[in-house]
């Protein structure tokens, strides 16, 4: 596939899409989420972990990623408004909560993502 890659990570070869995505959900680990961070300059605290254990925990009931609005809903509902806003969303990950959360929680790219 066009633009698909691959990295080496604790041993194994981990196969991503063209936008940096698993191709197998099941390497995904705590350790790797923290390497995909890194890769882009994040170190993931608390407040990441909280978005990325939400995201895994709804995939998990729904079998899809949820796309921004509802992310933002439902984080909001569960944590507070303050953290669980948009803004404070983007101050985590700042490509775009639902994209990059979703691909350092190993889950598929949300449906309504650009």
């Amino acid at each position: 596939m066009s633009g698909a890659r691959e990295i080496a990570f604790e041993g194994r070869t981990i196969a991503l899409d063209e936008r940096g995505y698993l191709r197998q959900p099941d390497d995904w680990s705590e350790a790797l989420a923290t390497h995909l961070a890194a890769a882009d300059g994040i170190e993931l605290g608390p407040a990441h972990w909280e978005v990325l254990r939400f995201l895994r925990a709804y995939h998990a009931d729904y079998g899809l990623s949820p796309p921004m609005r509802l992310l933002v809903r439902e984080l909001s509902a569960r944590i507070g408004g303050e953290r669980g806003s948009s803004r404070a969303l983007y101050r985590l990950f700042p490509e775009g909560p639902a994209k990059q959360a979703c691909r350092y929680a190993g889950l598929p790219r949300p449906l309504s993502c650009i």
